[in-house]
């Protein structure tokens, strides 16, 4: 499936249990430019895909399709809670590690 900048949006939007609605809130737009993004009937402005950038924590390259990678910015997070973070990161690698060698 090609992912288009509008299903990006939906499924980070989704992915974080927030409605239409409650993005435009945040965002102070209305649901209906939401609603237009994610239908590809519109494009957020280069101002509104830095502020959903900022509110997914991906990177705009990200939401553009430009890299696939999905990154996540713990920048604003502090020291300990990015910690946490770093280790269920490690502890999902482990635990893939662990389920692959058990299917080979």
């Amino acid at each position: 499936m090609i992912e288009t900048i509008g299903s990006r949006i939906a499924h980070l939007r989704e992915q974080a249990g927030l409605s239409q609605a409650d993005l435009a809130k945040r965002m102070h737009i209305s649901r209906s430019s939401v609603q237009l993004w994610e239908s590809g009937a519109n494009y957020p402005s280069t101002d509104n895909l830095v502020s959903l950038a900022k509110i997914f924590r991906v990177s705009t390259d990200y939401l553009l399709d430009i890299d696939a990678t999905k990154t996540v910015n713990l920048d604003s997070y502090s020291s300990h809670e990015q910690g946490i973070v770093f280790r269920l990161l490690q502890y999902f690698d482990e635990t893939a590690s662990a389920v692959y060698k058990e299917t080979e």
